[in-house]
């Protein structure tokens, strides 16, 4: 097996137009497609993230996440921005709250927190 890279992942919106609009208004991200799926009575957005994709869902009814950050499951989805400092402005003036701002003891990098609006923990890093 030889992984290239993540080609997407999944996001069960429990508002799907908030969610849209918050991945595509104030994230920015691109929209691919967007299927409504009569059977199922859900949405399908594909938005493009680089060479990857974040697949936005809406489902009549989804389930809640248990807790958070720590329950077992995929823990965040961090983005890297090449201008940490401005994307952190950009998101606080769009009403978007962050975490204090931390160093990556490892890496030194910095680092921040914030969610969307189901409270998904989303991180940004320089």
């Amino acid at each position: 097996m030889n992984i290239k890279k993540i080609h997407h992942v999944a996001i069960i919106a429990s508002d799907y137009q908030k969610s849209k609009q918050f991945y595509t208004e104030i994230l920015g991200l691109e929209i691919i497609r967007e299927n409504y799926r009569a059977e199922r009575d859900s949405y399908k957005l594909d938005l493009k993230l680089g060479e990857s994709e974040i697949e936005l869902f809406s489902f009549p009814n989804p389930s809640k996440r248990p807790t958070q950050p720590e329950a077992v499951g995929l823990r965040h989805l961090c983005f890297y921005v090449d201008d940490f400092d401005e994307a952190i402005e950009w998101l606080n003036k769009r009403g978007i709250e962050t975490e204090p701002v931390r160093i990556d003891e490892y890496t030194n990098g910095k680092f921040t927190f914030f969610k969307d609006p189901d409270g998904l923990p989303l991180e940004l890093h320089e």
